[in-house]
């Protein structure tokens, strides 16, 4: 499982199909539910941009994630589904106490969990663990605390899969899930040219296909996504619900801009089968650099997405 970030990434790399974000869902918006595993190496930047332009944001859930309970208690944190681990070293950082573990299936990017917390002075506490999920779920040792950052839903049985994390979790311990939110918008809702709501559509699409990739993981069964319920089927008691933004308005910087790029080059190629010739056309116009409307030069770029986090302690 890999982190996203600010969601629509590919969140998964424990052998189920690979959406994103990030799930979106929080959610792999056009980053392929369906198919062969993705090439990690290749979409390590993506994920990255994607999780460093919603750093504020995971910050800020991981200092509220800290008033919920002693700071100083934490002594080992789960980041599951770390992916190359930007949110691993916020939580490193939020818990200063804390031995901080990125899990995720992917070597690769676990060896940039590894490297980015080196550079962040966080090498002696931030560990790394390979774990197919939810298979080597009994692997994963006791925490203080687990995340689980837009990785649930890529088990089939996720009602199974928090029985199990909340059995990961020592007396107090708390579970930080972050599921649901709102998609990432990042163009006006009128672009000037094709049907005004492109990005509306595309969600809807890509809920279709969200939903094509849960039937087909193994063991899935349909739930009711209602977290607070589900994590008190868990045995937890619910400790509280957040949602957290992360605005970047226009002018964007080049980062960003080029994130939103690399975005829409990803939904043109997984959603375009799905979408009317109307909607193809306009996502090959915001792809050509030599346009002066397309994402490459409007000056009305932005990026806005927000993620919810469920939190509930082991009594």
């Amino acid at each position: 499982m890999t982190q996203h970030s600010a969601s629509h990434a590919p969140q998964t790399s424990t052998g189920t199909p690979a959406p994103d974000h990030a799930h979106g869902h929080g959610h792999a918006h056009g980053h392929g539910h369906e198919g062969a595993q993705p090439d990690w190496n290749a979409l390590a930047p993506l994920l990255e941009a994607e999780a460093e332009i919603a750093s504020p944001a995971y910050a800020e859930a991981a200092a509220w994630l800290g008033t919920l309970g002693t700071v100083h208690g934490v002594r080992r944190v789960l980041d599951v589904g770390s992916g190359p681990g930007v949110v691993t070293a916020l939580l490193a950082e939020a818990f200063p106490a804390a031995e901080t573990v990125a899990v995720d299936a992917s070597p690769e990017l676990l060896e940039r969990a590894r490297v980015r917390a080196d550079a962040r002075g966080l090498g002696a506490r931030v560990s790394t663990l390979r774990a197919e999920l939810p298979e080597d779920l009994t692997r994963l040792g006791e925490a203080d605390l687990v995340w689980a950052g837009n990785s649930l839903h890529h088990l089939g049985d996720q009602r199974a899969a928090l029985t199990a994390f909340a059995g990961l979790l020592r007396p107090g311990g708390m579970i930080a899930l972050v599921e649901g939110g709102l998609p990432p918008r990042h163009l006006p809702r009128d672009l000037g040219f094709g049907r005004p709501g492109l990005e509306a559509r595309l969600d809807a699409v890509n809920a279709d296909r969200f939903a094509r990739m849960r039937a087909e993981l193994p063991g899935a069964k349909d739930e009711t996504e209602d977290w607070r319920a589900l994590l008190s089927a868990a045995g937890l008691t619910p400790a509280g619900t957040r949602t957290f933004l992360t605005d970047v308005p226009a002018p964007v910087s080049p980062v960003v801009r080029d994130l939103a790029v690399t975005t829409f080059t990803r939904l043109r190629e997984a959603l375009g089968p799905w979408l009317d010739a109307e909607d193809r056309a306009t996502l090959d116009r915001l792809l050509d650099p030599s346009d002066d409307r397309s994402l490459h030069h409007r000056p009305d770029v932005f990026h806005l997405t927000a993620r919810t986090v469920h939190t509930a302690r082991k009594g």
